[in-house]
């Protein structure tokens, strides 16, 4: 593959986990004024109309057509569920703390893909879920005194995140890229908007233009995080990923004051190293 293609790839995964932990962060401070489904319905309406402004011109309506309705609509059910909890997590816990534990996501996926899709899973697959399970351990520092509920909620994330990835990974099969990512979208935005009912609050015109800055970019991220393992090899570009952290931390620094902690840190590096070791193992066995 030419180098050009290379970091082009590794560019849109920087630019996509610039954009996920900005994002994250407008989320994060509005939890303070609205409601979680208010935030999330907003942010799913702006996602489904930005993606379709990128794939309806190239593929018409032609893209909805499908066999696999009902898994669409599990797997839509399921990253309702999990975009719920990562919502709670943030807000009651430290906005790197929740992303620390969020990348034990892909660990899961693993087990998942394993336990229900009948994915061979070796030594090294286990040997990586063991250790990014311990430094999920570590990051949470379970104990009497130093447990927070917000972690149970970061950590359902990360598992339904897993199942969603994992289901995802058997409906490729079958669904391009544009058919699975416009039925996300818009069955997202139609799960979130029937939660509206219960919970709305008129946004200021700066709120707003966050929640409308919120929803696209969400979408551009999720475009450029696609964008990018098209472009480039997954262990050239997935590594970049893990940028994502750095910038939580720093946002919740800037931005809240927060001063990671000794567990984060060390918490962080394990599940990290983990999870690269995992990408690792997985591009080398394709190459």
């Amino acid at each position: 593959m030419p180098k050009r293609s290379v970091l082009s790839g590794i560019l849109f995964m920087v630019g996509a986990t610039v954009m996920f932990s900005v994002g994250g962060a407008v989320s994060k401070w509005q939890l303070v004024t609205y409601p979680i489904g208010e935030i999330l319905a907003v942010r799913a309406f702006v996602s489904l109309v930005t993606v379709a402004i990128i794939i309806l011109p190239r593929t018409g309506l032609a893209v909805f057509r499908t066999n696999r309705l009902r898994d669409h609509g599990t797997r839509s059910l399921t990253q309702a569920a999990a975009q719920t909890c990562i919502m709670v997590a943030l807000s009651l816990l430290p906005f790197a703390s929740v992303i620390a534990v969020n990348f034990s996501a892909p660990l899961f996926a693993t087990l998942f893909s394993a336990l229900f899709f009948h994915e061979a899973a070796g030594r090294a697959r286990w040997a990586a879920l063991v250790a990014g399970f311990a430094g999920v351990l570590i990051v949470t520092h379970p104990g009497a005194d130093t447990f927070q509920i917000g972690f149970l909620f970061a950590i359902g994330n990360a598992v339904l995140y897993g199942v969603v990835t994992a289901g995802v990974r058997s409906m490729t099969k079958t669904e391009s890229a544009g058919t699975l990512t416009m039925w996300q979208m818009v069955m997202l935005t139609g799960i979130f908007t029937a939660a509206l009912p219960f919970g709305f609050v008129v946004p200021t015109v700066w709120d707003g233009v966050l929640m409308l800055f919120n929803g696209v970019s969400n979408a551009v991220g999720q475009y450029w995080w696609t964008r990018s393992l098209h472009l480039a090899p997954a262990g050239a570009v997935g590594p970049f990923y893990y940028l994502s952290l750095v910038w939580a931390m720093a946002i919740g620094f800037l931005v809240w004051g927060d001063v990671p902690t000794v567990h984060l840190v060390v918490g962080s590096v394990v599940v990290v190293t983990s999870g690269l070791a995992l990408l690792w193992h997985e591009s080398s066995r394709r190459s």
